[in-house]
């Protein structure tokens, strides 16, 4: 059985290979959402430290000014609106982006689903015609280049148009650290077609649709199962040519719980670490978990800097 367990890069190498490619562009004027937490505090200061953000923190005064004095940290030389809690930090983080104030938000120490409810509200939003959507970018030191895992945090059940819109921005981020044209895995549990599995239509139907232009910048292929996405051995095993097999640059998970537990399979077995953003809004969000390190969330502000100065276009 092909396998795929050497170590092929030192680990942590490919996140930070992303702050190299952060350092010819400017920080990013960024609202953050509610740092409310050593972690989430730190990291954003981490972040300006880095040059990859220029923070504006939306929290209650009091808390943040006390959080800081715990933490034994200056943030004085930043901005701090006081708002009332960390809804209200949400709201007016949406705001900022309307009024054109930040080019990116970044999420702190709030329930994921209480700043995207804010991102997603009808009046008032920062919504576009594109479904909201996540990716990852994973540092799997067993594989040998990065990798960009989505849908695992916002989309729970994706139907077709969903995955293209997940597909379509996944290929966007990729671009945006230099990847000119990625290979996507499209995973399902079989490599065929079965019309009692949805996932092996939909990858069929997504393959047609970059075929026809409705999905551009990459090279789709799918339905492929774990083992010939990730091997190009496991592929040829059972006569599956592919340019994507055992290359892939972006895996599409047919679902949020698929996806969420393969990217914590790798982190927890593999070794890999990850960030990540959210996008699909009028401006990328880190969104990091709650418990996520501080490194996470300095490397999720390096790819949102580059996104964000990527889809800019040049200055």
């Amino acid at each position: 059985m092909a396998t795929f367990s050497d170590i092929k890069h030192k680990p942590g190498s490919h996140h930070g290979h992303l702050l190299e490619l952060a350092k010819p562009f400017p920080p990013v004027k960024t609202a953050v959402v509610h740092p409310c937490s050593s972690d989430a505090l730190i990291g954003a200061l981490e972040a300006a430290r880095h040059q990859l953000i220029t923070p504006i923190f939306l929290a209650p005064k009091k808390k943040l000014l006390a959080l800081a004095l715990e933490t034994e940290v200056d943030i004085s030389a930043f901005e701090l609106i006081d708002v009332a809690h960390s809804h209200a930090a949400a709201d007016k983080a949406v705001e900022m982006v309307r009024e054109n104030q930040v080019d990116m938000v970044m999420k702190g120490s709030l329930h994921t689903d209480e700043l995207v409810h804010s991102v997603l509200t009808h009046q008032g939003g920062i919504r576009t015609d594109k479904r909201l959507t996540h990716v990852f970018f994973l540092d799997v030191p067993n594989y040998h280049k990065p990798l960009f895992l989505t849908d695992c945090a916002i989309n729970i059940y994706p139907d077709l148009m969903t995955k293209a819109d997940i597909v379509q921005q996944a290929i966007y981020c990729a671009q945006a650290v230099g990847i000119k044209k990625p290979k996507v895995a499209i995973l399902s549990a079989i490599e065929t077609i079965n019309t009692k599995i949805q996932s092996t239509i939909d990858a069929a139907a997504l393959c047609k649709m970059a075929d026809r232009g409705q999905i551009t910048g990459g090279v789709l292929d799918g339905p492929l199962a774990f083992d010939n996405a990730i091997s190009e051995e496991a592929a040829l095993e059972k006569g599956i040519r592919s340019e994507v097999a055992g290359h892939a640059d972006i895996f599409l998970a047919p679902n949020l719980e698929s996806g969420n537990m393969l990217a914590k399979e790798l982190g927890y077995i593999a070794g890999a670490t990850t960030c990540g953003l959210a996008l699909g809004a009028t401006v990328p969000i880190v969104l990091t978990s709650r418990s996520d390190t501080i490194a996470a969330r300095v490397y999720s502000s390096a790819l949102g800097q580059l996104y964000t100065h990527a889809r800019m276009g040049p200055a």
